[in-house]
């Protein structure tokens, strides 16, 4: 099982310079994945390190386990929102470091079964936590029209917005939209292709950040890093889409103007070439780290 899915944590030797001040630290893993970063980490941390890593994906935690095969990394099934919440269940005072992933694992978009990629077809479905009772499928099939435009317009940045939520309606009353490829037939069936992009991935990537409230999780625990960190802990955020990546770069530069908060990163910095031409995924990724002086 652990062999089966690729995965190549990004820009993992910059974070670890910036995060791994102490090596007998505890760490935050608020995005776990399938364990790439954790693993790496530990390969430079010492014996009495401790990782706590957070998923709401359960079967990617399972695997992450297996992978890293660590007793210093305790892994959890909760979202990196729960984070203060477990610290101080362990009576840890506060973390040195955190590192927050908010990409997609290899795990998830490899496989067809989970409905995020358009490359493969699947069940409509785009859920991080699978208990979660609210999938893509619901969204598409059940919210309101000017529900789904709006979605489309702010979670996608999608323009032909109106266009797409329109087929959508006109589709799902002739026979339910269940699967990756209609929804994609859909969506191209108005917004033709243009240049390398495909025209379905901003639906895509509208209806998975509404799926999983992506962005309140954000909003979260950007508010909440004084509880995570304690005074000379680093947080590292790794976004891949400008909604992400605004969201923190404005908390980021509030914190920074509090005087309690140092930016270590005055702009936001992006993988080299040589790891772009290895990982393809690394491509949109970009890295922002503060630190908590006071």
């Amino acid at each position: 099982m652990t062999q089966e899915w690729t995965h190549i944590p990004i820009m993992a030797p910059q974070i670890a310079d910036f995060l791994l001040t102490r090596q007998d630290g505890v760490y935050v893993d608020g995005t776990l994945g399938l364990g790439g970063h954790t693993k790496y980490f530990l390969n430079r941390l010492g014996a009495a390190a401790r990782i706590l890593g957070f998923d709401k994906d359960e079967e990617a935690l399972k695997i992450a386990q297996e992978r890293v095969a660590d007793a210093r990394l305790s892994a959890f099934h909760k979202s990196y929102t729960e984070a203060p919440a477990v610290l101080q269940e362990l009576g840890i005072n506060g973390a040195d470091g955190a590192l927050f992933d908010l990409g997609l694992s290899s795990y998830q978009l490899d496989n067809p079964a989970r409905g995020f990629s358009i490359m493969a077809d699947g069940p409509l479905d785009m859920r991080f936590d699978l208990k979660s009772p609210l999938s893509a499928a619901i969204i598409v099939n059940e919210w309101p029209m000017a529900e789904l435009e709006r979605i489309l317009r702010d979670y996608g940045e999608e323009r032909n917005y109106t266009k797409i939520a329109l087929a959508i309606m006109h589709a799902r009353r002739e026979s339910p939209v269940n699967t990756t490829a209609r929804l994609k037939e859909i969506v191209e069936s108005v917004s033709p292709r243009r240049g390398k992009t495909h025209p379905a991935t901003q639906t895509f990537q509208a209806l998975r950040i509404a799926c999983n409230r992506e962005l309140d999780a954000v909003e979260q625990a950007m508010a909440s890093l004084e509880k995570v960190l304690c005074c000379g802990g680093r947080a590292a955020v790794l976004t891949f889409h400008s909604l992400e990546d605004r969201l923190v770069k404005n908390r980021f530069k509030a914190l920074a103007q509090s005087g309690a908060w140092k930016l270590l990163t005055k702009h936001a910095i992006s993988p080299e070439y040589a790891e772009i031409r290895q990982n393809r995924r690394a491509r949109s990724a970009k890295l922002r780290v503060i630190e908590r002086v006071k």
